[in-house]
Parts: C-alpha cells; sequence; structure tokens
C-alpha cells in the first residue's frame, strides 16, 4: 500500500474521531464553559495522558515497533508474540505502581494546599482518572502490534471509542445531575475511566485476527535481550517524552496560575487545531515509523529518506491553507462551535486568541510528527531527547516571561505562542541534522520548489477570503462561516492546480477517494 494510501485510511478513521473529539468538546463547552472546573479537570486529564504518551505511544512504543518488526521478520510469529507479551506484563506491573503511588500522592496535595485553592479542585477528578493511563498505554501497545501489521483503520479507531462513552455521559447523564459541585465532572472522569476499558477490549479481535492473542506475563523477561533493547532504548527517549510531556502539564499550571479561566481556553483552542493536525500529521506519524523500520529492515535508507520527503510536500499542501484559514476566520469559528450554554462571548474571545497563537504550529507540529519517527527507525532514541531537551527549556522559559509580562488575557496566548516556537526550533535542529547525517541525506530539493507556489495559492486563498467576509457581514455565522471555508477551499485547490498540477492532482483524489 503506497504512503498516501495508509495515511488516506488512518486520515478517515482519525477524522472520525477528531469529528467526535468535538461534538465532545462542545458539549463540554455547554456544561462547563471556561469555569475553575473545568479547569481543573483539564489539569487532572493531563497527568494521566503523561503517562500515555511515555510508556504507550511515546517512549515504548517508539522503542517497541522496530523491534518487534525485526523479532517477527527474522524469528517468526511465536517469537514476537511472546516478546511482546512480556512488554504488557512489565507495562502493567510499572504502571499500577506508578498510578498507586500518584493517587496516595493527590492526597498529600490536598493537604499541602488547603481547601480553598483552586489546586485542591483538581485532585479528586485525579484520583479517579489515573488508572486510565494504565489502561491507555496497554491499548496503545495493541495499536503498535496492529500497525506492524499495516491494519491502521482499528487502531486509528480506538480514541473514537473514549469519545462515545465520554458524550454518552454528558448527554445522558450530566442532564439528569445536580449542576453544582462534582457530580457532572465527577460522573465524567469515571466515564473515561470505563473507556479505557473499553479501548483495549476493541482491539483485542482484530489483534487475533492477525494472529495475537493478549497474555501478558513476566516470565522470562529478564533472560531476554529483546527485552533489555527496548528498556535501554527506552532510557534516552522517555527522558525526553517526559520532559516533553512534564512541559505540557507545566504549560497547565502556569496558565492556571495566570488566570482560572486560561487552561479551558487552552484546551477549547486545542481540539480545533488537533482536528487538522490529527487528520494528517498525526496521521502521517502514525504510517512513518512502521513504514521507516521496514525501509531500514530491509536495507533501504534511501527510500526512507524519499518517504520523508513525500510526506513533508504532501503535508505542506494540506496545512499551509488551514493554518491561514484558522488564524483569518478564528474567532467566527469559535462563536459557532461552542458558543452556548455556559461557553459565554467572553469565553470565546479567549479561546480565539489562543487559536491565533496555535494556528502556525499546524505545519511545524505536522513536520516534526514526520521527523522524529525517522529517528526512532534507526534505533536512535537520543538524538530527538537532546534536542527536545534544550527547546523545552527555552520554551518554559518564554512561558514565565508570558505569564509574568502579558496582560491577564494573554498569558494564555503567550503560552501557546511560545509551544509553536520550541516546536520551530526544535524541527530546524533534527532537518539540520538529517542533512548533516551520514546514513543518508534526503533530498528537499521538490520541496524547496514548491514552497513558493504553495504561498502563492494560500495568498491567493487568503484575498478572497477578507474581500468575501466583508461581503457578507449581515448573514447568519451558520450559513457565513461555511462559505467562506468553501470559497477558500476552492480558490486554493484551484490555484494548486494550477501551480502545483501532479501533487495536487495526487493528494486531491487519494482524499477524494477516502
Amino acid at each position: 500500500m503506497k504512503l498516501l494510501g495508509k495515511v488516506g485510511v488512518v486520515s478517515a478513521m482519525t477524522g472520525v474521531s477528531r469529528v467526535f473529539g468535538l461534538v465532545r468538546e462542545v458539549a463540554m463547552a455547554h456544561f462547563f464553559g471556561t469555569s475553575t472546573l473545568q479547569s481543573a479537570f483539564v489539569i487532572a486529564f493531563r497527568v494521566p495522558n503523561l503517562f500515555r504518551r511515555l510508556f504507550g505511544e511515546g517512549a515504548l512504543g517508539a522503542a517497541f515497533i522496530p523491534i518487534f518488526t525485526e523479532i517477527e521478520r527474522a524469528e517468526g510469529r511465536e517469537r514476537a508474540q511472546l516478546f511482546a507479551s512480556r512488554i504488557l506484563g512489565l507495562l502493567i506491573c510499572a504502571l499500577g505502581l506508578l498510578v498507586g503511588v500518584g493517587i496516595a500522592a493527590t492526597f498529600g496535595v490536598e493537604r499541602l494546599c488547603g481547601a480553598a485553592s483552586r489546586w485542591t479542585e483538581a485532585m479528586p477528578l485525579m484520583r479517579i482518572m489515573l488508572p486510565y493511563a494504565l489502561l491507555i498505554c496497554v491499548a496503545a501497545i495493541l495499536s503498535a502490534m496492529l500497525q506492524v501489521h499495516e491494519r491502521f483503520a482499528i487502531p486509528a479507531l480506538t480514541p473514537v471509542v473514549l469519545n462515545v462513552v465520554w458524550i454518552a455521559v454528558l448527554v445522558g447523564l450530566c442532564p439528569f445531575l445536580p449542576a453544582e459541585g462534582y457530580w457532572r465532572i465527577g460522573a465524567v472522569s469515571w466515564g473515561i475511566l470505563l473507556a479505557g476499558l473499553a479501548q483495549v477490549l476493541f482491539q483485542l479481535p482484530e489483534l487475533r485476527r492477525v494472529g495475537y492473542v493478549l497474555r501478558p506475563t513476566l516470565r522470562g523477561w529478564r533472560a531476554s535481550p529483546y527485552v533489555r533493547r527496548v528498556l535501554l532504548q527506552m532510557g534516552p527517549a522517555s527522558l525526553g517524552i517526559a520532559l516533553a510531556q512534564i512541559n505540557i502539564c507545566l504549560d497547565g499550571w502556569l496558565a492556571f496560575y495566570g488566570a482560572s479561566w486560561a487552561p479551558s481556553a487552552l484546551e477549547y483552542a486545542d481540539r480545533i487545531i488537533y482536528l487538522p493536525l490529527g487528520l494528517f500529521g498525526t496521521a502521517f506519524a502514525t504510517v512513518l515509523l512502521p513504514t521507516y523500520s521496514r525501509q531500514f529492515a530491509e536495507g533501504a535508507p534511501h527510500l526512507a529518506g524519499e518517504t520523508l520527503c513525500q510526506a513533508l510536500r504532501n503535508l505542506l499542501f494540506l496545512m499551509a491553507p488551514m493554518t491561514l484559514g484558522l488564524m483569518l476566520l478564528a474567532e467566527p469559528t469559535v462563536a459557532l462551535i461552542y458558543q452556548r450554554g455556559a461557553f459565554t462571548a467572553q469565553s470565546t474571545l479567549w479561546t480565539a486568541r489562543a487559536i491565533l497563537a496555535y494556528a502556525p504550529g499546524l505545519l511545524i507540529f505536522s513536520a516534526n510528527k514526520v521527523l522524529v519517527p525517522l529517528f526512532y527507525a534507526q534505533k536512535d532514541l537520543r538524538t530527538p531527547v537532546k534536542v527536545a531537551s534544550w527547546c523545552i527549556l527555552a520554551n518554559v522559559t518564554c512561558n514565565v516571561l508570558s505569564v509574568l509580562l502579558l496582560p491577564e488575557g494573554w498569558r494564555h496566548a503567550g503560552i501557546a505562542a511560545s509551544t509553536v516556537l520550541s516546536s520551530l526550533l526544535n524541527t530546524l535542529i533534527l532537518l539540520h541534522l538529517l542533512r548533516r547525517g551520514g546514513t543518508f541525506r534526503p533530498n528537499f530539493a521538490p520541496l524547496l520548489r514548491e514552497t513558493p507556489r504553495v504561498a502563492i495559492a494560500v495568498t491567493a486563498m487568503a484575498a478572497l477570503l477578507l474581500a468575501a467576509d466583508r461581503l457578507l457581514p449581515a448573514w447568519p455565522l451558520l450559513l457565513r462561516l461555511p462559505l467562506l471555508i468553501a470559497l477558500g477551499a476552492a480558490t486554493y485547490g484551484l490555484a494548486c492546480l494550477a501551480l502545483l498540477p501532479q501533487t495536487a492532482r495526487a493528494v486531491l483524489k487519494r482524499l477524494a477517494r477516502k
């Protein structure tokens, strides 16, 4: 299956997930708005997500996929099954211990901060949701096993399970619970825990179809050279991802310190940004790690270079118009999606400011997502960690300055902009290291030739959007915004067909099929 074909499958499934995720956030906005309790929920949910990124789809996944691919190719499915069972057994034991320690720590935080602190509100929610970390990490390893066999649809649909359960709790249960106190937000937290179990069970039938059964074990893990390799390779990657995720948590805590509504506004903006990023950037990253791993295992690093360049060209074509479109239409987009119930016009303004700061990151985050797996596929987990560590330090510095120097209504936007700038620095350094590296040197000439043409097409789209927006000021937002989006997309598509006929036709044809 060609790269765009695989990405198309993942994009389609991820698109379903992102749409459900957006519906979920609309319901959250209706019930909780940008309240302090909603911000406390955002802070609490980031902790199990830290473990998911670290032990699930992050460091462990990056170390697991290349070695699992190698074992299955060289020694057969039975040995690969035993290897995966040992990894799952270790994961469950380690995370079970960490979850227990984390739950105990929440009581200490409550005593330290006192009942009147806004930080205390997050602790009961964190106690409920911490076990979700264990379940979602197991689900992430099952997804990795399926991706090695090019079964991308089920793993990409797994997040839909979370969103469906979450929406069911919001729509089916919250209206009947008291609006005051923890009743509603507590029900959502318990729903997330239930969804974690459902995400594991959802993947088991497909795993059996490719010949694997979930059998966690610790038998013989100490003697396994493959398990030791995973643990050794996880070390540097775990450090880098841990720093990155702690940095994300620090962003939320600094935002919470700057204003009680700020984490909520950042989360709602992040959800809109991650709709296109999940459709394409994350879809490419999902496909590329097993693809790169197979190309290096077959002794064809030049093919990995070609795959990287193709991915970057496709992402430039897809993400450039979305970046500028979101910047131009941030406020009406937020108003149309969220502004109802507890989500006020002021909430819309705060969230739109965050989108303005986040939107340039669409291109940058996407590029980073296709670069990092290339290092992982070469079993080089140290380089991305070293680069990320310095960039995280720069990000934290900028975040602190944003909180200290900017007005309250813009502090969260400064935090979002810092994230984008640090990611840009990370991406540029990784590109430089690839060009300087000795294994292969990707040929970026086609990308450089196409960039000015994409810029011209995006400029034409922006000019039409601004002109059309001035002609339609009195139209209802429900009609005006979709019309503006359609006009912008059509203008960009036609411009690219004229300026980039080969790339445009290939991408548009594949998207139309999916």
